[in-house]
């Protein structure tokens, strides 16, 4: 019963993603990225507020961090993949959503000299050639020959924004609880696009496009997040965090159901590959590891 939590999560975040491709057809980037916060963060007020203003002389000291941390996970991330969904396929989002923890990896030990074991470099070295396998479509040449999608590069940069994110928010540790945590950033974010709404064509939001809106901010960023924490207290985050390697299968399968996509032997074989660099790079593959996940025996 307890898998359900990161499994239901994991789930509504790759509905989310096609959410982020069909909003591509109704909304523009810069609208649906300011309204899916303003949303969680409108929901959230009633409970959060009272809380926020009894703590409020200690926020002070934390707000330059917390305006880092918004604009690295709710608003490049989240903004990125709006852009990126109008050049790529929500299939291939999902898959190189996956190199997120790779990604950290690889940023812990640039940025902060984290020592990366021989295996981590495997999974690299795995992963990164699952990404080439992907982008070319199956022929690593062609991308050579005609570079990367557009679409493709955006949703990478937004990975590698959102591992820098989970780097600092582990490291920096804001002692609000999870969910101020979750409101500051969202009111932050909303302060952080206003600029970008200047860029939109329209920031209406059409009748198609309200279900969209809400679902991005209440489902993904709330309700999701509800689950995945409800996930950490019961199974821990290690055995959690397992279930995020489930994001590119359910987004695959989704993209087919609803948007038609078709699912070529590049994305299984290309995901794969990135999927088990992955599982390499966090160690989920070491016997000694597997041991600590497992079920004490009755």
């Amino acid at each position: 019963m307890a898998m359900l939590f990161p499994l239901l999560a994991v789930l509504i975040w790759a509905a989310n993603v096609i959410v982020s491709k069909a909003a591509a057809q109704v909304l523009d980037p810069a609208a649906i990225s300011i309204y899916r916060w303003l949303v969680a963060a409108l929901v959230l007020t009633p409970f959060c507020l009272p809380q926020l203003r009894r703590r409020a002389r200690e926020l002070k000291p934390w707000l330059g961090k917390l305006v880092a941390l918004s604009a690295l996970g709710m608003v490049m991330f989240q903004c990125l993949a709006y852009y990126a969904a109008h050049s790529t396929s929500a299939t291939n989002m999902g898959v190189i959503t996956a190199l997120v923890p790779l990604l950290g990896l690889l940023l812990n030990a640039a940025v902060f000299r984290q020592k990366v074991s021989a295996l981590a470099w495997l999974g690299v070295a795995v992963s990164l050639s699952g990404v080439v396998y992907l982008l070319g479509k199956g022929s690593p040449a062609s991308l050579l020959a005609n570079g990367v999608n557009t679409g493709d590069a955006l949703i990478l940069a937004g990975a590698a924004s959102y591992a820098l994110y989970g780097i600092l928010l582990r490291r920096w540790a804001p002692p609000f609880g999870a969910w101020l945590n979750l409101y500051l950033q969202a009111s932050l974010a909303v302060l952080l696009l206003l600029p970008l709404t200047l860029t939109a064509r329209s920031m209406a939001v059409p009748a198609q496009g309200v279900g969209l809106v809400l679902f991005a901010g209440i489902g993904s960023s709330l309700f999701a997040a509800y689950l995945w924490m409800r996930g950490i207290q019961k199974l821990g985050s290690d055995r959690t965090a397992i279930f995020m390697n489930l994001l590119p299968l359910f987004t695959a399968l989704l993209a087919s159901a609803l948007l038609g996509e078709t699912i070529h032997s590049y994305h299984w074989l290309g995901g794969g590959m990135i999927l088990l660099g992955v599982a390499l790079g966090q160690g989920m593959l070491n016997p000694g590891r597997l041991r600590r996940l497992a079920p004490a025996r009755p």
